[in-house]
């Protein structure tokens, strides 16, 4: 599995990480949900590059240009809640996209111990197509497995794009043993070294749903 790390290289993707993270300009949750929609674009980008393409020819005012266009049919998963406007930032550019969405939510047992449960699911046809699966953090990586093998029960993917802002050392791990390596390239916008008792990625940034939307009761 190629996992790419924007971090290792510096960006814009830095700057916006680093509003993401502060804990004073999170206060502004419509400037949050703008940065995460900024880093999905650049994501997506990235991800376009490594797409195959087809020529076709476009009919101007003054002649014919030839033209490329993409050959795969993409589909944009999203988990939600935190995942919107990530999500937005990707069907912005990917605008002829297929969308996907689940809903992955912590059901706690106690108070450090929880299951996840996937409780919707709405996505076309997989066979063959391109996943772009997007979730802004990767903590353990236990709810973005459980995304993905119910987006199973639609049809086999040709090749898996798993995109986060965050992910912890140890999602990335779990991650790899988890999705088919030889078809599943992992981009993330930083790797941090661990998660707490409460699974939360350290140092991260906090509950990205509620940073986006305010807090849940």
């Amino acid at each position: 599995m190629e996992i790419i790390n924007f971090d290792a290289t510096p960006s814009l993707v830095g700057v916006y990480m680093s509003e993401l993270r502060d804990i004073n300009i999170q206060r502004d949750p419509l400037r949050f949900r703008i940065n995460l929609e900024r880093i999905g674009q650049i994501m997506a980008y990235e991800i376009s590059r490594r797409l195959t393409y087809e020529d076709i020819e476009v009919a101007t005012p003054l002649g014919v240009a030839p033209c490329k266009t993409p050959a795969e049919q993409v589909v944009l998963g999203t988990i939600f809640r935190a995942g919107i406007p990530f999500h937005q930032g990707f069907l912005s550019y990917f605008d002829r996209a297929e969308n996907a969405f689940v809903s992955a939510y912590r059901k706690y047992k106690e108070k450090e111990n929880f299951d996840v449960f996937i409780e919707y699911l709405a996505s076309p046809r997989l066979d063959g197509k391109t996943l772009i699966l997007t979730d802004p953090m990767l903590a353990t990586g236990a709810s973005m497995e459980l995304s993905y093998r119910a987006l199973l029960t639609k049809g086999l993917p040709s090749h898996i794009h798993i995109a986060s802002v965050i992910a912890s050392q140890q999602a990335i791990d779990y991650i790899q043993g988890a999705f088919p390596q030889e078809k599943t390239t992992l981009w993330v916008g930083a790797i941090d070294p661990s998660i707490n008792e409460h699974s939360y990625i350290v140092p991260g940034l906090g509950d990205a749903g509620d940073l986006a939307y305010g807090i849940k009761d």
